[in-house]
């Protein structure tokens, strides 16, 4: 995945908008469910790929909150694809050691996926090479809103005295508390949007954008994406370095 791209520039955090997979069948004249079918055999290449890459964390945006409103047939459907996902995936993910996480309301899934999710993450738990996390029924407004329930309970528990007043104490009670904020960000399928994706954590990241769709992203586009972070400099605020810096 890395093969020719700078080493000393290489985002540790990569979090992606799987976005196109019902616009992909659509041109195709197929139910949007085989969109979905082709995005899932394209994670399966991703994490291929991730054994040998500097990248430490992946995070897919599987599931949001707002996916609910779709038709029925179509989230049993994604359920069901999780689920198939997880029960063929969990060789892969064993045999290139890479840990399985979530973020998101996941009590809500239904009872089938959390068992899944509980079996791979259980079997997966003792890796820290590489750490797949999938966002699942997850938006960054409900991550908000929860934050500020568990600060609520904790005062109220005494478990802390005070609400949290710097961002690094903040962050402990977002579903990401555990993880590094992303580093890159990438959506597919030309939409110039991050749609209630880590809005907090993702307020210093890169962002890529590109036109392909997710079913047609291939490792190319991938290292395209790298490469593109790889010529940014990221500055946080400050002021940019001077020739001399460099």
């Amino acid at each position: 995945m890395s093969n020719g791209l700078p080493q000393d520039n290489f985002p540790e955090h990569v979090a992606i908008i799987m976005d196109g997979n019902g616009r992909w069948a659509r041109k195709r004249f197929l139910p949007r469910i085989e969109g979905h079918r082709q995005g899932v055999k394209n994670v399966r290449k991703l994490l291929e790929s991730l054994g040998d890459s500097p990248i430490r964390y992946l995070t897919l945006f599987a599931f949001s909150v707002e996916n609910w409103q779709r038709p029925k047939e179509e989230v049993n459907a994604l359920m069901d694809l999780l689920k198939q996902f997880l029960r063929r995936e969990s060789r892969l993910l064993v045999k290139n050691r890479i840990r399985l996480e979530t973020i998101g309301r996941r009590d809500e899934l239904p009872e089938e996926v959390q068992r899944e999710l509980d079996r791979v993450k259980q079997e997966t738990s003792e890796f820290d090479e590489h750490v797949l996390t999938l966002a699942l029924n997850y938006g960054s407004r409900t991550e908000v809103f929860d934050a500020t329930r568990r600060i609520a309970e904790d005062l109220a528990s005494g478990a802390i005295t005070e609400s949290p007043t710097e961002w690094e104490d903040y962050r402990k009670y977002l579903y990401t508390g555990h993880m590094p904020d992303p580093d890159l960000i990438i959506r597919t399928s030309g939409e110039w949007r991050v749609s209630n994706f880590l809005l907090l954590q993702g307020a210093y990241a890169e962002l890529y954008f590109c036109e392909i769709p997710w079913p047609e992203f291939t490792i190319h586009h991938f290292n395209e994406a790298l490469a593109s972070y790889s010529q940014r400099e990221r500055r946080f605020g400050r002021v940019p370095a001077s020739p001399a810096e460099v």
